[in-house]
């Protein structure tokens, strides 16, 4: 190990994701990946979230290592189902107005109790990108604090161009350009991508930000850890159903489409029962993921006729551990979201996708997902049976999907290459830690 990064044993680092589920995955690798450099870490979720992972994983989801600690904040929201994702306006409205004041506690009760504790004092922060007051709690402690984006330079970019941020009325807007506007002033800027993915939009970004850093995917750098002592800390807010694993090693190589529009995205009533019906007809197999709160305002009921036309190929259930889904080789294709974890994942497994967009980050990872790496072909969300039907065996069977199935191997050969002990995404994480994470200056 660089004699450097071994100094790390004595850094501490102080990790805090946006409190929704896909920000909370992606942070939470990150400081797996940090602990694997030796830093001591504490993650501090709110508390909202701390009890969903407690119900979700166990009472003892959360113990952690000596080095490795989990802390909580209030979210300052009032109760809501804890089953279901909070509402993200509210949440943004709420970082911006009440996150400040008990993270800065958190700090300073761990720097003023470090010596009795035996734990170092907090030597840099890692934020979320959406989290931009911790740029003010990180000064006041003369720290460096690295800004983690959970999106690809794509949409990073697509932000920070004029003209996409017009309605300031909209707090999830306000919160978006003051972390833009506040993001030049961190120590360093991590994009959870690879230089060989978005080269061209990463050296545009370079001088925008300092010291811009792709390191990714982060699931390719934890699997070259020697051994992973976190490995029973999972990732997910909803109980993973592990039964579709068993009906999936009953389908054949490539048969089966994946369905999965993320932790909160929500659907109208005919949206689930066109893109139902697209599945039927389709005549493919299909594993969909249909969480409780999918269906906005009411239960994700389907027809009983849609039932019983698809129980010998179809298999719903609630929720599932994504990354051994797409790993598994009886998935032939994704129908997705485009939220940014989901594709990198698939990028991971060269497995092509059906990308259909919602809001956010989501249009522009569509766009390059589609257009610039041929591995997606976009369908609109308010698409009819019909052209579900067509483009599920457009990507299954069609010469195109086969186009998109060779293309997502060689992204998935890059992607391994990048994270590989001399690939870029892993010289650029021992970079963040050697010259920004433990600086002196």
């Amino acid at each position: 190990m660089d004699s450097k990064i071994a100094e790390a044993v004595k850094a501490h680092a102080v990790c805090i994701p946006f409190p929704i589920q896909s920000h909370i995955k992606a942070m939470l690798k990150f400081a797996k990946l940090l602990h694997g450099k030796g830093f001591h870490i504490t993650f501090v979720n709110t508390e909202f979230n701390h009890q969903r992972f407690l119900k979700s994983g166990g009472p003892n989801a959360l113990d952690g290592l000596p080095d490795f600690q989990f802390k909580t904040i209030s979210d300052s929201l009032p109760p809501s189902d804890p089953n279901a994702s909070q509402d993200t306006e509210a949440l943004c409205e709420s970082v911006m107005q009440n996150f400040s004041a008990p993270f800065s506690d958190i700090l300073l009760k761990l720097n003023s109790t470090a010596t009795s504790s035996n734990n170092p004092p907090a030597t840099c922060i890692i934020s979320d990108g959406a989290m931009p007051f911790t740029q003010t709690v990180a000064q006041k402690l003369g720290i460096p604090i690295v800004m983690l984006f959970t999106i690809p330079a794509c949409s990073l970019m697509g932000f920070i161009q004029p003209g996409l941020t017009t309605n300031l009325n909209d707090h999830a807007v306000k919160l978006t350009v003051e972390a833009l506007e506040r993001a030049p002033k961190a120590s360093g800027i991590v994009v959870h991508t690879f230089d060989a993915l978005e080269q061209e939009v990463l050296d545009a970004l370079s001088p925008m930000f300092p010291c811009v850093y792709a390191i990714g995917p982060q699931q390719l750098l934890l699997n070259h850890l020697p051994k992973d002592p976190l490995k029973s800390t999972g990732y997910s807010l909803w109980k993973e159903e592990t039964e579709c694993l068993n009906w999936l090693n009953s389908k054949a190589p490539n048969s089966v489409i994946y369905v999965n529009f993320g932790s909160i995205t929500v659907l109208t009533p005919q949206q689930l029962v066109e893109i139902g019906w697209g599945l039927a007809n389709s005549k493919f197999a299909f594993l969909w993921i249909i969480r409780n709160d999918l269906v906005v305002g009411e239960s994700a009921i389907l027809p009983h006729e849609f039932v019983e036309e698809t129980k010998e190929r179809g298999l719903i259930t609630s929720w599932c551990p994504q990354e051994e889904v797409l790993n598994h080789s009886s998935i032939g294709g994704f129908l997705t979201h485009c939220g940014w974890n989901s594709i990198i994942e698939s990028v991971c497994v060269g497995v092509p996708m059906i990308c259909c967009p919602f809001y956010g980050d989501q249009q522009t990872n569509c766009k390059y997902a589609c257009n610039e790496w041929g591995i997606g072909i976009e369908i609109d969300n308010g698409a009819n049976r019909g052209e579900v039907e067509k483009i599920v065996r457009e990507l299954m069977e069609g010469n195109k999907g086969k186009r998109m199935k060779k293309k997502a191997m060689e992204w998935k050969k890059l992607a391994e290459e990048a994270t590989g002990p001399h690939g870029s995404s892993s010289i650029n994480l021992d970079k963040l830690v050697n010259d920004v994470l433990l600086s002196k200056g």
